[in-house]
């Protein structure tokens, strides 16, 4: 079996931990809890015929008064990059946190998440700017880790992107 390093990074309060809680045990909670330091879980997928033992790297989110270091992406295989669609502003600090991770690590495999698509009618990301997104080939998936729509297959797509990695080493 394979096992490949995965981490959640984003803004304060995007939903990274609860993605995680609902890819992991199928659950969601409304309790909030602030992710301090980094929370490691695990899931195996398959993939291809292929076993991926999937370690999970939750870390804090990014804030005025809290940076996420980089080290802790180090030896990882890729990595999911958590937005709030209703927040605008997570979805700035996703690009600055996807640049910082080139800059340190270079291009690794990840996936862009809207996440809370339960709310797309308070969303504050507009058509234009996910058209942008497209037209720089991300891959961005729609997710909620209320109703768990589109969470299995963001993990899996990046779950792919890293076996495709892998079979090009």
């Amino acid at each position: 079996m394979i096992q490949k390093k995965v981490c959640m990074i984003g803004s304060f309060a995007v939903g990274k931990t609860s993605l995680v809680t609902r890819f992991v045990k199928s659950l969601f909670t409304e309790k909030y809890l602030t992710t301090i330091g980094v929370k490691i879980d695990k899931k195996t997928v398959e993939i291809n015929d292929q076993e991926i033992n999937m370690i999970l790297w939750d870390i804090h989110g990014e804030d005025d008064f809290q940076q996420i270091s980089m080290t802790y992406l180090r030896g990882s295989s890729g990595y999911l990059l958590v937005v709030d669609g209703t927040r605008k502003n997570t979805l700035d600090k996703a690009f600055e946190l996807h640049e910082r991770v080139v800059e340190k690590y270079g291009e690794i495999p990840f996936v862009l998440i809207l996440n809370k698509s339960d709310l797309e009618s308070d969303w504050e990301i507009e058509e234009a700017e996910m058209k942008k997104l497209s037209e720089n080939n991300w891959d961005v998936v729609n997710t909620s880790a209320k109703t768990g729509e589109g969470v299995e297959e963001a993990f899996n797509k990046l779950a792919h992107k890293i076996m495709e990695v892998n079979s090009n080493e």
